[in-house]
């Protein structure tokens, strides 16, 4: 390698885990700086609401503080082009050097940026800096389980206790992308949300999906739905079909609370696109094939939680490769939201990634709003 000398990508993920999880990023840049005599190396965020990058200041700088990170309009910028292209960026640093833009991604799930400067950039070292861009992903999402700062890092915005509540119901990751299927999701607005609630898991050839939306405002959605989130895993994590975790999301309700969640529970099988499906008082999914969108008009039983006496049917369709399928929560449809034509954004953005046509949808019922979605 140009430049070479010091440690390779498998020492540097050995470094990073003998240091203290809030400074193995410091690692990743050290590494570029010895190897590639690399300047102003940076890890920007992408913020919560995903509306703006977020520089992480090196370990042990006054830039630490959390009232002193940078905060970057994501719109327009360099940063947001190479999120969306998921493509090293290069351009002159105005310094007789190269700047150099990667994204920092882990499984389709964009991350940030690693930012930085070299006197010269050929194919090796750009080829140098995507690599350690890739090992800074595993790094923070490995790292972010053991520290806050990973956390505070990406937010910009007061969070209530209601999306304090919301985001640890969460899968870690809003994006996955397998050898067969590449899955998105998304929250909005995320500094405070009511009930809503996304969940996923792959278990060898099936892919497990989940939306709830529970009903109520504040703490109050935000209880029901961690009852309601929690009682699907345990009992999606004890090998039970989609009838017994909807009955599981019922009597959780029905035992520990007042009140309701309507969702919606998937099981595709991968390699047949077999699919399975529970609609409890759940807006219908849409289905994007062969350029057309349409709504999927499958049978809706009662929310969990309704009354004493429900009955959840497991309904059967079958995807087909290429399909784009999209699950939505009321909220989509909620007074001015309901201007959003929603199957026309969907036929729009058919060409591009998941992760583009979450936030085209998110983006055009925050516009609708007037910045302030139903909840």
């Amino acid at each position: 390698m140009t430049g070479g000398e010091g440690l390779g990508l498998d020492e540097v993920l050995r470094a990073a885990e003998d240091a203290a999880p809030g400074e193995s990023v410091d690692v990743v840049a050290r590494n570029l700086e010895k190897r590639f005599s690399a300047r102003d190396v940076s890890f920007l965020f992408v913020d919560l609401v995903g509306r703006e990058a977020v520089r992480l200041p090196r370990a042990g700088t006054t830039g630490r503080a959390r009232d002193e990170t940078e905060q970057i309009a994501l719109s327009g910028s360099v940063y947001d082009r190479v999120l969306r292209s998921q493509r090293l960026h290069q351009e002159d640093d105005g310094e007789g050097g190269c700047r150099l833009v990667a994204p920092v991604t882990n499984r389709g799930d964009c991350i940030g940026v690693l930012d930085l400067s070299v006197p010269h950039a050929d194919d090796t070292v750009r080829e140098a800096v995507a690599q350690a861009a890739h090992a800074l992903a595993y790094i923070v999402v490995t790292d972010r389980r053991f520290t806050d700062l990973y956390h505070w890092g990406r937010r910009t915005t007061a969070v209530s206790l209601a999306a304090e509540i919301q985001h640890q119901l969460l899968p870690s990751a809003s994006c996955c992308e397998g050898d067969r299927f590449t899955l998105a999701g998304g929250l909005a607005p995320a500094d405070d949300v009511g009930g809503d609630t996304y969940d996923y898991a792959l278990d060898e050839d099936v892919l497990h999906l989940s939306i709830t939306d529970a009903m109520g405002h504040d703490t109050a959605s935000a209880l029901l739905a961690t009852l309601t989130v929690n009682a699907l895993r345990g009992a999606r994590r004890a090998g039970h079909g989609l009838r017994d975790q909807a009955y599981a999301a019922h009597r959780a309700l029905t035992d520990h609370a007042r009140g309701m969640t309507t969702g919606q529970l998937l099981r595709v099988q991968l390699g047949t696109g077999a699919c399975q499906l529970v609609n409890a008082g759940h807006p219908w999914p849409l289905r994007l094939r062969g350029g057309r969108v349409e709504e999927l008009t499958v049978k809706v039983n009662l929310p969990f939680g309704a009354s004493p006496h429900v009955t959840y049917d497991v309904q059967r369709f079958r995807l087909e490769p290429g399909d784009r399928l999209v699950l939505i929560t009321d909220g989509m449809h909620d007074r001015a939201a309901a201007a959003v034509d929603l199957p026309a954004l969907i036929h729009a953005t058919r060409d591009e990634h998941p992760r583009e046509v979450v936030r085209a949808l998110t983006e055009a019922v925050h516009d609708a709003c007037g910045g302030v979605p139903a909840r």
